[in-house]
């Protein structure tokens, strides 16, 4: 731990019971280091957090792991959770509560009062991925008619509730949105200036129904801090800030790594889960690749034949299904980032496809060359391949061509049909093209053996 003086005064003072002069000793640190102090002992989280004041608990509450968050409702008293979960911003209690069982929810909605429930309830109600589930009601909203003098009024009375005073919303007397402001155009003009005289009528908005990773791109291609989110009938319902986004974006990302290397996604850090489940979360991908390179054997055993009259082929299978399994895995990667990023969309699947095909033909004429050349070179040091050497390294050429080639349409395709499918593109995962690619790719390698040897080796 980078703050050991925390780390030595908060055990000191746990050891001599000094409570109280620990509550004034956290509230001066910062909520980071205190984070930290919670990972350093996490045994103690319950108990660093009841000594927090309370709004410095939820600050530190918020940034904390799930599964620390849910250790900590556990070991703080009733009272003290009730006074956490109403402190806590609207989204991120609704993200707490939406990781936990139905019958736990239950019995915490129950520690909220009114206003917070119905804000909460509502919340829930979205679906788990959607903007709607991420949005916090807690915005400044003024009129058109207003002068920008009752603007800034209004900021200094309700602005502490709000959670973001960064940009402030224009609504009718329906609550309809129809402009955004960032703060400073109220602050660098006159303060009876009316606000419908410096609206343009263009701001950005999010639908409450919106996929959380859609947002992502918006936010990242608008860049602001928070956008506001509306209903079909366009009623400011909530807006969703930059933090909410990061978080998400975190999120996403881990999990189409976790995908993208051939296992169910994690939801807790590694060295916390427990092992069964570790084993559960990998077993499913790695029994389908095993059912799946089975199937290189049945392909061997189908050229058993041909193997057998001419053994030299065997040598060079691991140098063909590994060079297309990883061309596959290669172009898998660059487009499932991509497609997470916005370059491509569906409708670019031709573009895709045609730059592939080039990439595979340049790709696999240089690994072609390359092995045609080790070969003939090879034997000619040391005779390994027999008098047909030269047709051996064609035959090695010309299918590493086309095995990379077929690995980075099938690497690069792949994503793009589950994505039509509406599966996850990540779950085309490195490991699942690689054996793809190993099993057509022995098929590949043995039908050019059996065209250029046949009459020779064959």
């Amino acid at each position: 731990m980078e703050n050991e003086a925390l780390l030595e005064k908060f055990e000191q003072l746990i050891k001599e019971q000094g409570y109280q002069e620990l509550r004034v000793y956290l509230d001066d640190q910062l909520i980071t280091d205190i984070a930290e102090l919670i990972h350093e002992l996490p045994e103690q989280a319950g108990i660093i957090i009841n000594n927090l004041s309370i709004g410095r608990a939820a600050a530190a509450f918020r940034i904390l792991e799930f599964h620390v968050q849910e250790d900590v409702i556990r070991e703080l008293p009733a009272a003290k959770v009730a006074e956490l979960l109403n402190e806590l911003p609207a989204d991120d209690r609704t993200s707490f509560l939406g990781e936990l069982h139905s019958d736990v929810v239950k019995e915490l909605i129950k520690l909220l009062n009114p206003e917070e429930r119905k804000i909460t309830l509502s919340l829930l109600g979205y679906n788990e991925t959607s903007v709607g589930r991420i949005m916090t009601p807690d915005y400044i909203a003024v009129r058109e008619e207003w002068s920008v003098k009752q603007v800034l009024d209004f900021i200094r009375e309700y602005g502490k509730d709000s959670e973001t005073i960064d940009v402030i919303y224009v609504v009718d007397e329906k609550g309809k949105l129809i402009d955004d402001f960032r703060i400073r155009e109220f602050l660098l003009v006159a303060t009876d200036t009316m606000v419908h005289t410096l609206m343009d009528d263009r701001f950005v908005a999010l639908h409450v129904n919106d996929e959380q990773e859609e947002a992502i791109q918006i936010f990242r291609m608008e860049n602001r801090v928070a956008l506001p989110v509306v209903d079909d009938e366009g009623i400011l319902l909530g807006i969703v800030t930059i933090d909410d986004m990061l978080w998400i974006a975190n999120e996403e990302h881990t999990e189409d790594i976790q995908k993208i290397g051939g296992t169910e996604a994690l939801d807790e850090p590694y060295l916390d889960i427990p092992l069964l489940k570790l084993v559960k979360k990998r077993i499913g991908w790695l029994v389908i690749l095993f059912i799946g390179e089975m199937l290189t054997a049945t392909a061997m055993a189908f050229f058993e034949g041909e193997i057998a009259k001419a053994v030299v082929l065997a040598l060079f299978v691991p140098l063909i299904i590994s060079s297309g399994g990883n061309s596959g895995s290669q172009a898998s990667t660059l487009i499932i980032q991509a497609m997470a990023l916005g370059e491509i969309t569906l409708t670019d699947w031709w573009r895709v496809m045609r730059r592939e095909i080039i990439s595979g033909l340049l790709l696999g004429g240089v690994l072609g060359i390359i092995g045609f050349i080790r070969i003939v070179f090879w034997n000619s040091l040391f005779h390994s391949y027999g008098e047909h050497s030269i047709l051996v390294g064609l035959t090695v050429g010309i299918s590493l061509i086309g095995v990379v080639l077929w690995g980075t349409l099938s690497g690069s395709m792949l994503p793009l049909i589950l994505k039509r499918l509406g599966a996850d593109p990540a779950t085309s995962s490195a490991p699942f093209v690689a054996t793809l690619v190993d099993v057509t790719g022995l098929l590949i390698y043995f039908s050019v053996a059996f065209a250029l040897m046949k009459g020779t080796l064959l």
